[in-house]
């Protein structure tokens, strides 16, 4: 968890902030857009990394809450410290004149913190007056589909939003790629490297370091919406995040099933030939 929280939230964002002020120093609101992007720690789409890497389940389960819960107190705060408080430190341009620290924090509140208060208080409740099977088996696959409905209802939303800046600006939006591509797999590989020197197993180091290399995008959309505006650059950023993450984690599943045996010799939580065929299936 020491290594997860630092490669999470000391490592994570100051690579991004470097990496959009190197390749999007003229360009603010894409650059706001991509640091909001390093900010905002993987707490979903990391649960599909680790099955299908055949990660440690319940490692990844605990880092997701452990992000979960530091997003809603820590998010504005890193926001601050890196769009104003750094910037003005090393003599660079400040992000925005309409940046604004408790915009932030209300959004991160609203679209984090009320799921997170929801979710406890039906899982409290459900289980106390139906009990655990039925919260299980019953309400949590009737409600699952809404959040699975509104993540779409946003993506396009977002998308015929964006839709013209994105074909518009090809070269803007493969200015935006590189770092970001920069990120993910620099992130996923330097997580690894610490894992296995830290002495974790296969199944742990896999759980870290698709942890460290996802983001909530969902949650960096969001912000970047309440705070700048959905036609904005920042929430342009945010859009091509998720266009770039999916498919270079994907990718990075593939690798980490192949190079998982040579980096851990005769380690048991290594997946067998039988569950990298189900999971190519």
């Amino acid at each position: 968890m020491a290594v997860s929280l630092i490669l999470n939230w000391i490592v994570g964002p100051a690579v991004m902030f470097t990496l959009a002020w190197i390749f999007l120093a003229g360009q603010p609101e894409l650059r706001t857009g991509l640091i909001i992007v390093g900010l905002a720690r993987c707490i979903a789409m990391v649960l599909v990394w680790s099955d299908l890497s055949c990660a440690d389940r319940e490692a990844t389960a605990v880092l997701v809450a452990i992000n979960s819960v530091f997003q809603v107190f820590m998010f504005g705060v890193l926001g601050w410290f890196y769009l104003q408080l750094l910037p003005s430190w090393l003599g660079l341009q400040t992000t925005s004149v309409d940046f604004s620290f408790w915009a932030i924090v209300t959004s991160v509140l609203v679209f984090l913190g009320i799921p997170l208060l929801a979710g406890l208080f039906t899982r409290t409740v459900g289980e106390k007056i139906k009990g655990r099977g039925w919260y299980e088996e019953k309400f949590l696959p009737a409600i699952s589909p809404l959040s699975l409905i509104g993540l779409l209802y946003t993506i396009v939303l977002l998308f015929s939003l964006q839709g013209e800046q994105i074909t518009s600006q090809p070269l803007t939006i493969a200015r935006m790629a590189v770092p970001l591509l920069l990120y993910f797999i620099g992130m996923f590989f330097i997580a690894l490297f610490v894992s296995r020197a830290s002495g974790m197993n296969y199944a742990q180091s896999a759980s870290v370091s698709f942890t460290a290399a996802g983001n909530n995008f969902e949650l960096a959309i969001a912000v970047s919406i309440a705070t700048f505006g959905a036609t904005s650059g920042q929430a342009l950023a945010g859009t091509i995040g998720p266009l770039i993450e999916v498919p270079v984690l994907v990718a990075l599943v593939y690798v980490m099933l192949r190079i998982g045996p040579k980096i851990f010799p005769a380690d048991s939580t290594v997946p067998t030939n039988s569950n990298k065929e189900t999971i190519q299936s």
